[in-house]
């Protein structure tokens, strides 16, 4: 016989595609990339507009950001290679609105600008709210205040009304529309106020402890601008500046949207999952459609058609398929990615620009390798089944895949996998997870098969319990693999579970009801004890009272330390800022000591949250020196804290012991809960104007708001991850459709009922999925346990019925699964099934 591999390829693709041969092949591939591009066109266009925007988000073409006034040395060096030069500055306030205008207060965003602001974009303004907006080069005028429209709203107040800051009085000129250096597009909390620079003094508002953010924009020629970028990142890593960040086009903003990252990190983890479970689902398929191609390909060898032939006919339809289902899910993906964009308006600007062809390859790419990777190893068997099956059918059949191809097929899908993933310990968790899962699934159903039949007595045990033993034991191998590949899709089904109910919830679980819901930052010492007889004449009884310090941490047991001296981003960030420094006598009663020992009044001494300690590697013991001021202050640290930063209470990575802390600066903070009192905040910002209070009741009103956004987005995507797991849960129950319809046959044949029949499958199916269930229940929960606290950094904790909920779930959605796929295995005529069985 002389055929082509590439007509008889398309012979076989024609004709399996109308039997509904590869409907799950092309189903699993197709939700797998669907679910990856989605994400992937996503990104992608985010990153395209950060990238485009990038000049505007840094207001120039590279920014010097530093928590104190930049060294002189960096404007001197800007200059000197031709480049403008533009200084801000940023920190929180508030705001209010005079007496006479109602007295309302709000927390508010300052920045303070100089004339040639921005270097890059363009501030857009109008003369009221919903006004026609404009460009402008210009900065605000001595005695004037440009502001965001929200802040008007907020506290009553319209174009041209006085608003008081600090101890001076501003004029509404203009309303803010578009501040090119704000953000690309994210959400800011606090509503901005811009004034210039000669009216800063005069407010009162920079304290020692004021939380102040300057930036020094450049902007020039490309060439000028990389010099001073390299001069500038040198003088950063010799040591001899702290504090000082480099900020340019190529390394963009570094402390874009946590809450945008963390919900890129969720899409993709259910990303992951789908592709996961599709492996799952083309793997059980492709070892069914070569069952079902078994006899006809014997007969092709009988014609004399070549081992090798077969071998490129069958490659060629799995690579034509792969292309169909992988280019409809690029397809599906691209339409989704539009309602991720729409679900998180607000949170992303809409305008972003077209994606780029990097999602198309990806998925191609992707959807290919799923197929040949998991579904290519057991059709290849095809090509080696013997002429001799014609007649004797019980030789030829498949063969567990070779592993050194399955291997080389997982290593590489994993790879991919790992390399799409937002974040490498979300990738190692998710793979490793799955691939561990798997083991550990095959190992313990193979003790339970084998437990099984010794634990049920066929003299006293129901006639239909017997026979589901019975079958499940006969074969052993199938049972294991039916086990395995359910309790894979339920374990991520589960875990989903999981993610949406209890590691969201941690997400934005409330605050407890008697948690402070204010903070105050910026009391003078002298104002303290005024500040706290206010508090308590308006009932507030019970508040935290620390004073505040800032300092910088600059040496460790006598060594100079530097962020260059750490490898962990964490540790770097912490080593490269000033710290919020605290000293107390007793130990805060929310703080849990959990190493060493607190003494009341020890010199010398500090107290370190443990979580820190563990980020810089330090212990008890230690000696630390901290630059306060320009005072250098050496102490020993002698006890360690464990600090619920979800408290909302006052709390301090670094505190002294003592309850005076002599010659070193300091303001006083307090958390308190505020009493349901009219005008409280108002009458306490009145009579205190350079004290930020900052209501921590809106702030975390808007955060769930924005968290509602980012849930629904992940929630639509949940939904590619559950249908691939249906079609594990599918594949896995009807992969032995043809063995069970066989020995129901034979069943039926001797004298068994239906009744009793459908009693032997539900209660198979129903102990299949019970096991299945109860096994993806545990490891889901170990799972979800390493996500919160590697990769979300939750505090969460499993509940107690997950196993057994997870269980009967297992059972539940096996017997759907079986009712709708094996529905006409009981139906099927005795003498058809026994004919084809005759063969064997």
């Amino acid at each position: 016989m002389k055929l082509s591999f590439f007509a008889l390829g398309w012979r076989t693709l024609w004709r399996d595609v109308r039997s509904g041969d590869l409907r799950l092949v092309i189903v699993a591939v197709t939700l797998a990339v669907a679910a990856l591009t989605a994400v992937g066109f996503f990104a992608d266009r985010l990153q395209g507009g950060l990238q485009r925007d990038a000049r505007q988000l840094l207001g120039g073409d590279a920014v010097i950001s530093s928590d104190n006034p930049p060294p002189p040395a960096f404007e001197a060096q800007a200059r000197t290679l031709g480049l403008q030069v533009v200084h801000t500055l940023g920190f929180p306030t508030m705001a209010r609105a005079s007496d006479a205008q109602g007295g309302a207060a709000k927390l508010v965003a300052l920045k303070v600008v100089e004339t040639g602001y921005p270097l890059r974009g363009a501030l857009r303004l109008s003369n009221a709210p919903d006004a026609p907006d404009a460009p402008t080069k210009d900065t605000p005028a001595k005695g004037q205040a440009w502001v965001d429209a929200a802040l008007l709203e907020a506290i009553g107040l319209k174009v041209g009304d006085p608003l008081l800051l600090g101890d001076s009085q501003f004029t509404v000129d203009k309303i803010i529309v578009i501040e090119p250096d704000r953000g690309g597009g994210f959400m800011n909390f606090a509503p901005r106020v811009m004034i210039t620079r000669a009216d800063l003094q005069a407010t009162g508002l920079v304290q020692p402890a004021s939380r102040l953010n300057y930036r020094m924009a450049v902007a020039g020629d490309e060439p000028a601008v990389r010099k001073f970028v390299t001069w500038a990142d040198a003088q950063v890593k010799t040591g001899g500046v702290r504090g000082v960040r480099v900020e340019s086009l190529q390394s963009g903003r570094p402390e874009m949207s946590q809450t945008l990252d963390r919900a890129n990190k969720f899409l993709s983890l259910v990303a992951l999952l789908a592709a996961l479970l599709s492996a799952v689902a083309v793997a059980l398929a492709a070892r069914a459609f070569a069952a079902n191609h078994l006899d006809d390909c014997a007969m092709l060898r009988v014609l004399g058609l070549s081992q090798r032939t077969i071998a490129s006919a069958y490659a060629f339809e799995f690579a034509l398929v792969g292309l169909f289902a992988s280019a409809l899910g690029v397809l599906i993906g691209f339409g989704v990615h539009y309602l991720f964009v729409a679900l998180l308006a607000g949170l992303v600007d809409a305008a972003l620009p077209a994606a780029s062809l990097w999602p198309v390859a990806l998925g191609l790419g992707m959807g290919l390798t799923l197929l040949l990777a998991f579904g290519l190893p057991p059709v290849l068997q095809l090509a080696q089944v013997p002429a001799l099956r014609v007649i004797r059918r019980d030789v030829g059949n498949l063969r567990p895949a070779s592993i050194g191809v399955l291997a080389i097929g997982v290593v590489g899908f994993a790879a991919l996998l790992l390399t799409v993933s937002s974040d490498l310990m979300l990738g190692l968790i998710a793979v490793g997870g799955f691939a561990a899962a798997v083991l550990v699934f095959a190992g313990l159903s193979w003790v339970a098969v084998k437990l099984l039949r010794r634990s049920v007595n066929e003299a006293t045990a129901p006639r239909w319990l017997v026979l589901a033993t019975r079958q499940v034991s006969a074969r052993p191998a199938y049972t294991v693999v039916q086990v395995s590949a359910l309790s894979v899709g339920l374990l991520a089904l589960v875990l989903l579970v999981l993610l949406r109910t209890d590691l969201i919830s941690s997400w934005r679980r409330a605050t407890p009801p008697d948690a402070p819901n204010r903070f105050v930052i910026n009391v003078m010492p002298e104002q303290s004890d005024a500040f706290q007889k206010a508090l308590t004449d308006q009932g507030v009884t019970k508040f935290d009272w620390y004073p505040m310090i800032r300092g910088r941490l600059v040496a460790v047991n006598g060594k100079d330390i530097s962020p260059d001296d750490f490898t962990e981003d964490r540790a770097k960030r912490l080593v490269d800022r000033e710290f919020n420094l605290s000293h107390s006598a007793k130990n805060p009663p929310h703080n849990l000591i959990v190493g060493g020992r607190w003494t009341e009044d020890e010199e010398g001494a500090v107290s370190v949250e443990e979580g820190i300690a563990k980020t810089l590697n330090l212990k008890l013991g230690d000696s630390l020196r901290f630059d306060i001021g320009g005072m250098q202050s050496e102490s020993k640290i002698t006890s360690l804290r464990k600090v619920d930063w979800g408290s909302m209470r006052a709390n301090f990575f670094v505190m002294y012991p003592v309850a005076v802390l002599k010659d070193v600066p300091s303001t006083f903070m307090g958390a308190f809960k505020a009493p349901d009192t009219k005008g409280f905040d108002n009458a306490l910002v009145h009579q205190f104007p350079n004290v930020t209070n900052v209501d921590m009741t809106s702030t975390i009103n808007q955060v769930q708001r924005v968290l509602d956004q980012v849930i629904r987005a992940v929630e639509f995507l949940f939904g590619f991850t559950l249908a691939a797991g249906l079609v594990v849960l599918f594949a896995a129950v009807t992969a032995t459709r043809e063995d069970r319809a066989r020995e129901f046959a034979i069943m039926r044949a001797v004298g068994a009922g239906s009744s009793l029949l459908r009693q032997v499958q539900r209660t198979e199916l129903a102990g299949v999925g019970l096991l299945a269930g109860f096994l993806a229940s545990i490891v889901a929960a170990a799972v979800g346990w390493a996500l919160a606290r590697f990769v979300f950094e939750f505090d969460w904790t499993v509940s107690l019925w997950v196993p057994l909920l997870g269980a009967l779930a297992g059972a539940v959605l096996a017997l759907a699964a079986g009712w709708w796929g094996l529905r006409d295995v009981l139906r099927r005529p005795v003498v058809e099934t026994l004919r084809r069985a005759a063969t064997n």
